[in-house]
């Protein structure tokens, strides 16, 4: 194993005081570096916090800024964040308007966002996403997992928040986004956590696995690498044909590395999923490329399409300010 790393207990730490140093005129770090917070939070709207086990960098820490999240909780390494974690960040950034708690749908990441909403006493409302398309209750005991569709929610929602939409108002938004958003992997590499030294799975260097999570769960099948062509094929097909009627009119397109997938790749990855989805009758109205939530040194990729309306590409289009997206 190769990484930058004084030793696996400090690595997070230093990574979040790097953070923190690199993003200071945006974020915060919290006490004992529980959650990173805005710098300059807006007591007067609804706070929005996630967070998940790290590793998955820039999410959720990155997403952390003007516009988007008020606070995120780091766990460790694909580790949920505990519940005292989050209260204390929902507490660090909530105001009159309450909480909005983003979660990934992982049990872990359930449980413990629950249990801090409970003592949060019903000032906060928690809604999932699950956008991975490529799993159900009869692979995965949880349900869908929540992967990259979870930026495009915490985007979206964030700008109405900004704006002054009330809790509810931005629950529901929440739902809405989740349910026209959705989302497959494919890894042609595993990843390896810092603790364990070694990969978490094997794959031959003529195979790709499809529908991988983003801590390297299995997916649909292992099957022999082919073109991108081919893959894009497949991840779009999965995707279309999850929607209950057939998905048109304009989309986004979120095309994301899981960290050690160069860009000259993901845009080779873009422009086959981008002809495809056009074939289908589908307009891509906004577009994003880029590694944003990641599996550590997987090299691999995710498609993520979200239907959008008028009032949903214009709150796509409204300006944040994080170390992640800048616009």
């Amino acid at each position: 194993m190769k990484k930058f790393i004084n030793s696996v207990e400090t690595m997070l730490a230093e990574s979040l005081d790097g953070f923190a140093a690199a993003h200071a005129d945006i974020v915060t770090l919290g006490a004992e570096r529980k959650f990173v917070r805005r710098r300059e939070p807006n007591p007067k709207k609804v706070a929005l916090v996630s967070g998940g086990g790290s590793g998955h960098e820039p999410l959720h820490a990155g997403l952390v800024g003007k516009g988007m999240l008020d606070a995120a909780c780091p766990g460790q390494i694909f580790t949920s964040p505990t519940p005292d974690q989050i209260v204390e960040a929902a507490a660090a950034v909530g105001g009159a308007q309450g909480v909005l708690f983003i979660v990934k749908n992982y049990a872990g990441d359930r449980m413990n966002f629950e249990m801090a909403a409970e003592v949060y006493e019903g000032r906060a409302v928690s809604v999932v996403t699950n956008d991975d398309v490529a799993v159900d209750k009869s692979t995965y005991s949880e349900g869908r997992r929540g992967v990259a569709g979870t930026l495009v929610v915490e985007k979206i929602v964030g700008a109405a928040a900004e704006k002054g939409t009330d809790l509810q108002g931005c629950a529901d938004l929440a739902k809405e986004i989740n349910a026209r958003t959705k989302s497959i992997g494919v890894a042609l590499t595993s990843c390896t956590v810092p603790a364990a030294g070694t990969p978490t799975f094997s794959l031959g260097e003529d195979e790709m696995e499809i529908g991988v999570g983003i801590h390297g769960e299995p997916g649909r099948r292992r099957v022999k690498l082919t073109s991108a062509d081919d893959i894009a094929e497949q991840m779009v097909g999965a995707i279309l044909s999850d929607y209950e009627s057939r998905p048109s009119g304009p989309a986004l397109l979120l095309v994301n590395g899981f960290g050690a997938t160069p860009a000259l790749e993901l845009y080779v990855m873009y422009n086959a999923a981008s002809r495809l989805l056009k074939k289908h009758g589908i307009t891509i109205a906004r577009s994003l490329v880029g590694s944003y939530v990641t599996s550590l040194d997987m090299a691999g990729c995710s498609i993520t399409v979200s239907l959008l309306d008028d009032k949903l590409a214009a709150l796509w289009d409204d300006p944040v300010h994080t170390a992640a997206l800048r616009w």
